[in-house]
């Protein structure tokens, strides 16, 4: 017979998720067990390997979470009917604050993945890949003159910025997260505009 689902089953996968998370990011993959990924879950080995075949499988599902995150949340924010300048603070607002409190997730993300078998990490990065779309999309509306070969490399190095603030990033520090944003867009945008 098969074992029933337990009320709490997504909360407490929710939790192994993030405790899993941090131990990734804190310590590198290759060097967590799934002994130290129960003990900093502060559930069993066992109960561990009930929701988790193993470690990579843990691993597969801290991105994927994540980015499916990120995912639908850039999706909600997006309006390709506003002004570009609108639309692209939108999108950075959106996602600078999908990673309030997913640090340790972000860093999984972009440090871990190498890990995971190559069909897992292309799941992942068509997930990625989805989530450029997005900002390509509205750094094009930015300068419709602007060369197709250049739409990828400045959509790159929008996320260039986006990507690693987290490492110099402080909520109490002299720059807030709204304000990151806007200085974003607009040196996005102004730069976007001056590559005609």
């Amino acid at each position: 017979m098969a074992r029933t689902k337990a009320l709490d089953y997504d909360e407490k996968r929710g939790a192994i998720l993030q405790s899993a998370a941090k131990l990734f990011a804190d310590v590198g993959y290759d060097r967590s067990s799934m002994s130290q990924l129960a003990e900093a879950c502060g559930v069993s080995k066992a109960l561990l390997y009930h929701y988790y075949s193993g470690k990579d499988a843990l691993l597969y599902d801290v991105i994927g979470s994540h980015l499916k995150e990120l995912c639908l949340t850039v999706e909600a924010a997006d309006r390709p009917d506003a002004e570009p300048e609108e639309r692209i603070y939108l999108l950075i607002t959106a996602l600078l604050n999908a990673y309030r409190e997913a640090d340790h997730e972000h860093k999984v993300q972009i440090n871990e993945m190498k890990h995971l078998p190559h069909d897992q990490q292309e799941a992942l990065k068509d997930l990625e890949r989805r989530l450029v779309t997005f900002f390509a999309q509205a750094v094009r509306g930015i300068n419709p003159d602007l060369e197709a070969r250049l739409v990828k490399p400045v959509t790159m190095s929008l996320f260039g910025m986006l990507n690693w603030h987290y490492m110099w990033f402080r909520p109490q520090g002299g720059v807030g997260r709204e304000e990151y944003a806007e200085m974003a867009s607009r040196l996005i945008v102004s730069g976007t505009r001056g590559l005609t």
